[in-house]
């Protein structure tokens, strides 16, 4: 019997320390992931987006090498205290083995807003992809997959496009998740705010 809903919906989380990088994962389950992926709510039901998923070895090691050097340049903005803390040092830990992970999965879209683009127009563009995305990583972690979701390389995007042979013009990078087995078996929710904190009936609160 599968993992249900609600324990799917409030374990998937951002795992880096955890992948497990030395065993490999078989293009049948990474595919299953995809297809409910795909039921994901998009704007129009144009279905424009696109998943490149990437397990070639000297392909993951060009991603790796922009993906380092956009989280070198990232790391240098923060403050101390920020650049010290356990988010970020997790963060470095998978920069640093960015090649070792098994695959990776890049979410696209077709086309690219120009910079004059509506608030309207940027939120269903990219709204048309984060929900596949998030389906793709439940469907994963359901099946004791690890994965995080990372925009890192966007700095890098025209560069990795070109490695990757994306037409720059005509597809946006959206985000980028590495997917691997677990070292262990160790799901657990997250910290949240209380419910109470971020939600309000009929009038704002801030």
């Amino acid at each position: 019997m599968g993992v249900d809903f609600d324990e799917v919906a409030t374990t998937t989380r951002s795992v880096r320390r955890r992948l497990d990088l030395t065993r490999p994962v078989a293009r049948g389950v990474v595919e299953e992931c995809l297809r409910l992926a795909l039921h994901a709510p998009n704007g129009a039901n144009r279905q424009d987006w696109r998943f490149l998923v990437i397990d070639a070895p000297e392909l993951r090691a060009g991603i790796a090498e922009h993906y380092r050097a956009a989280f070198a340049a990232y790391r240098a903005t923060l403050s101390d205290e920020v650049a010290r803390s356990g988010m970020t040092t997790s963060a470095q830990y998978l920069a640093d083995r960015f090649q070792d992970v098994p695959v990776l999965v890049l979410g696209c879209a077709r086309g690219r807003l120009t910079d004059s683009a509506s608030a309207a127009k940027r939120s269903s563009f990219y709204g048309s992809v984060y929900p596949a995305l998030w389906s793709f990583m439940m469907a994963a972690r359901s099946r004791g997959l690890g994965t995080t979701l990372t925009t890192v390389h966007l700095a890098r995007e025209r560069e990795v496009a070109e490695l990757l042979g994306i037409p720059f013009d005509e597809v946006t990078q959206v985000a980028l998740i590495p997917l691997a087995h677990m070292a262990n078996d160790g799901f657990h929710a997250g910290p949240r705010r209380a419910l109470g904190e971020v939600m309000s009936w009929n009038n704002w609160q801030p």
